[in-house]
């Protein structure tokens, strides 16, 4: 499916196969939607964001939609996973469940810390601006094998430079390729899944075409 492009209604949404969260689980698999540049220090980001939404727009000839940024909060074994991509100047805890470290905007930049990002798998953490979030969490599965697929593969995400298409997907890599590519390998319906109306998420596609074509490049321990 396209997250990139496409609004979406509340009848879509309430048609979707995934829900809002209920009563705890021992394991679930949650997807958080927070508008672009949320929550303080955000100013810049949300400024850029609305710009490039705004020349996307007009090139479309659509209205501007709301940017969205994704998150996973995974549940297992008594314990939340907070799953995020973000700048690596973003958080002082230094303790929040860095996996790995990737470039933004060109290779070359990562060199600096003001161009790195970072993919956290943070137990026991939480995602910062988390009461911004909209519509969410959506509830995509309960499976105890699934949640501990998508724990799994966090390492395995390609360290693509972020605003970039190395791959040739048509469009940039991001957080949300991050989220999508971990979804779309560790089995779940992403077909299901819709983003808030009048929202899109840049970057989901590019997600979703990445896995689809590492699906046999991924240790043989994480997917069978």
């Amino acid at each position: 499916m396209s997250l990139g492009s496409t609004t979406v209604d509340g009848a879509a949404q309430a048609g979707a196969v995934t829900e809002r969260r209920g009563p705890p689980s021992p394991a679930s698999v949650d997807l958080y939607w927070l508008p672009l540049g949320a929550g303080s220090g955000g100013r810049c980001v949300r400024g850029s964001g609305r710009l490039y939404e705004a020349l996307v727009a007009s090139r479309l000839h659509r209205p501007p939609l709301n940017l969205l940024h994704s998150a996973l909060i995974v549940q297992l074994s008594g314990h939340p996973y907070a799953i995020e991509m973000a700048p690596v100047w973003a958080m002082d805890e230094p303790d929040r469940g860095v996996v790995s470290q990737g470039p933004v905007g060109a290779p070359s930049w990562g060199r600096s810390r003001l161009f790195r990002y970072e993919i956290r798998c943070w137990r026991d953490g939480s995602i910062p601006d988390a009461a911004t979030a909209v519509d969410s969490p959506q509830r995509i599965s309960t499976d105890p094998a699934a949640a501990r697929t998508v724990l799994d593969l966090v390492p395995c995400c390609p360290l693509l430079t972020w605003g970039r298409d190395e791959r040739r997907t048509g469009e940039m890599w991001n957080s949300n390729s991050l989220t999508a590519w971990l979804l779309a390998r560790s089995g779940h319906d992403t077909d299901a899944i819709r983003p808030p109306a009048a929202g899109r998420a840049p970057g989901w596609d590019a997600g979703l075409t990445v896995a689809a074509r590492d699906a046999t490049d991924l240790p043989d321990d994480v997917i069978s």
